[in-house]
This record gives structure tokens, sequence and C-alpha cells, in this order.
């Protein structure tokens, strides 16, 4: 069967690349291959299932890959202006919490249903449980086979997602496999936006416990990203908002010496606080040391560090000396833990690397060495923070990649 334009893929940049094709050139025969039972699964569980849309504030200091710039014209052309009018055209107004946008409903199968129902309206033909098994350039057309049949179009796009979410959401790097064997480069793929593994003899005692936190990545002793925010104490090591941002340089590291450290009171310097823990000493002679946090800190917090610096929980505060609570102090300061690992892509929102943008024009997401092939969405080497940049880049790229095939066939 012949398509003007097959899209792999029936995720948030499928789905939307195929609407916007048929939007600009109703004429044209779209088809959607989607592997799953169903469109858009992935999208239906992002922001916990609220959906975080978009953000306010897309700027390329939020993305990360070899060369994060490649995603700059589509962000700048198809930014949060423009995403938030295409999804009003589809009936979905965005609310803000902060800079972070969710559908006014703050549901994430909303967003599905509205893409869905549009893709319906327009005549975008969807065929699901359809795996793509091969690729193959003829002239000017691709052929591509699956399980059962073999379709054939002039235009084809690659909205495939890479390993996030597994083989559950239908993520498993297969396509991406398919494209590298016609040749084009990719860079390796590692999870980000995943609970970051350390060792567990202390964080064990601290399951449950939230603190907020600056949150410290270093390999081999360099700083590598600081991030604020609640932070998660889990049985496997931590988790929360500022873990999740950093931990892409955990895999992106892995044959260094990678630390994860915590300053539990960011807004007092190391003399205020020396100063402060004094003061509290002086205060509360009376007390044991399983006691000298209470009304401060957590109590188990508290009592962990206070163990990990060299008191006893039956010692006096009274008998705290200088030395000791120097160290207390650090630990507070630069509460350190070695990392052993992530989540993986299982647990992961995003994954980094895949095709190298260095094969692809910025502006039409066209390959360089395979003309009318696109690449869209999570399949390239640009990942985002969490906060909305993925989905973001995801329809970003999806409008570049429509506009340019209908411009062609114009």
């Amino acid at each position: 069967m012949n398509y003007d334009a097959i899209i792999i893929g029936g995720g948030a940049s499928g789905l939307t690349c195929a609407i916007q094709l048929k939007r600009l050139n109703s004429s044209l025969s779209v088809l959607i291959l989607e592997r799953l039972s169903r469109v858009g699964k992935k999208i239906a569980v992002t922001g916990n299932g609220r959906c975080n849309i978009s953000n306010k504030d897309l700027s390329i200091g939020r993305y990360h890959g070899e060369n994060p710039e490649f995603c700059s014209f589509a962000l700048s052309n198809y930014g949060t202006a423009f995403c938030t009018d295409f999804f009003y055209s589809l009936g979905v107004p965005f609310i803000s919490e902060a800079d972070k946008l969710f559908p006014a409903s703050l549901q994430a199968s909303s967003v599905v249903d509205a893409l869905r129902f549009e893709c319906d309206r327009l005549g975008v033909e969807i065929r699901l449980d359809t795996l793509v098994t091969d690729i193959k350039r003829d002239n000017s057309k691709y052929s591509v086979k699956t399980t059962d049949q073999t379709f054939i179009c002039k235009s084809l796009v690659a909205a495939g997602g890479l390993l996030s979410g597994g083989e559950k959401l239908g993520c498993d790097g297969g396509l991406l496999s398919i494209i590298k064997k016609m040749g084009v480069k990719t860079v390796e793929t590692t999870p980000s936006i995943v609970q970051i593994k350390t060792e567990t003899d202390i964080v064990k005692q601290l399951k449950g416990i939230k603190v907020d936190a600056n949150v410290t990545l270093k390999c081999d002793g360099k700083k590598i990203r600081t991030e604020f925010g609640e932070t998660l104490f889990c049985d496997y090591g931590l988790s929360g908002p500022p873990v999740l941002q950093i931990s892409r340089g955990v895999a992106k590291n892995k044959n260094k010496a990678i630390t994860l450290s915590l300053d539990i009171l960011p807004e007092t310097s190391f003399n205020d606080l020396i100063l402060m823990l004094n003061d509290r000493k002086k205060i509360l002679s009376y007390r044991t040391a399983d006691e000298f946090f209470t009304g401060m800190l957590n109590k188990r917090l508290g009592q962990v560090l206070l163990k990990i610096s060299g008191f006893k929980m039956n010692e006096k505060v009274c008998d705290f000396d200088s030395p000791r609570l120097k160290k207390l102090c650090s630990n507070i300061k630069n509460f350190e833990f070695k990392v052993t690992g992530t989540g993986g892509f299982i647990n992961s929102q995003a994954t980094a690397g895949g095709l190298n943008t260095d094969e692809f024009n910025d502006s039409t997401m066209m390959s360089k060495g395979f003309k009318n092939l696109y690449a869209i969405g999570e399949i390239l080497d640009i990942d985002g923070d969490c906060g909305g940049f993925n989905l973001a880049w995801a329809f970003a790229s999806a409008f570049c990649a429509a506009n340019s095939i209908a411009g062609d066939n114009k």
C-alpha cells in the first residue's frame, strides 16, 4: 500500500506530526504505524497522570545531547505560544503551576484523546499492534516492512520512543537499531530523569524521609550539576525532582567515581551553622544526643547525622566537643553518598542519546543523507529536563517535519 507519508510511532511527536501534516495539506495520505494496542500510551503516564505538557521557559540550557543547539530553531519557532495555540485548537487549554504547563483537565488521558480525535477527524490512518521490522530505500520511495505487511511511502518519519519505560510503553529501541542499520550514526543511549542508586547502609535508615536540599552530582571530585528541591530517601538510594534532574550525569560518567551530596540547610552558611549548633548546645545542654535536633530537623535524619559524626545517642549534649560539631556541620552541608547506578531505562522518564543530530537538518528534521527521511522527538539525541521540556521538544520537532513534508508536497 502506498502513502504520501508514514509515521512510525503514535506518541506525542507522531500524532502531532500527522495532525499538522493533514491541516497543512488535507489531500496527503498519512499513515501512523503503532506497535502497541493504542496510541499515546506514554503520554498518558506523564506528569503522574496529569501531563506536564510544556514549560513557559524553553531555554536551550534545559536541553542536553552532543549538540543541544540543534533544538534551538524548533523551540524558537514552535515553542510555548505555538504549542498553546495548537492545543487550544484541539479543545485543550493550558493552566500553569509556576513555569510548568498542564492541560486544564489535569488529565493526561484527555491530551491523548484530543490528539486521537483530531487524527480521526482529519482522516489520518492509524494501524495498531503493528511492529516495524525493516526499512529499505528504493529510488525515491521507502519500503516499510512490518510483521505481516509492507507499506510504501515518499516521506518517512521516525517518531518512535527509545528505551524509557520499557516494553510496556512500546520502548525497546528497535526503531533506532533499524535506522542505524541503514547507515545513520547514533549516540549511545543512557537513562535520564531517573532515580539514583547509592550505597544503601545509610539511605535504608532514612527511607521515606523527604528534605528540601541542594543536590550535587560529582564525578572524580568535580561538580557536574547542582539542583535544589524536595529529595526523597529510598531503600535503594535517592529520588525527587532535583535527583531526577541531575541523573543523566550518572550513566554518562559510568567509568568515573561518582558521588551525590546533599546540602540539607542550603540557606545557612557553614560558619553560621557552627554558631547555631554551639548556641543549641548551650540551650539544650540537658538533653541527650538523640534529641539534639528535635524541632530543627527530622528526628531520624538528625540522629543519623549525629551517628556518622561520631556521637552516641545516649551522650549528653553538654559533652559535645568542637571537632565533632564541625564534622556534624560538614555532614549537614555535604551529606555524601557513593553512587552505584540508576533505576535504569524501565524507571526513566527520558532517554539520553539516539540518532546523531549532526545527521539531520535542524529546521526540517530531515536526514542529510537520506532524502525525505525524518526523525522527531525522543529518537534524536536531544533530551530535556523534567518539567515539560521533553514533550515540548516532541511537539516542536514534529511541527518542523510536518511543515517540511507538506511544503514538499504542494
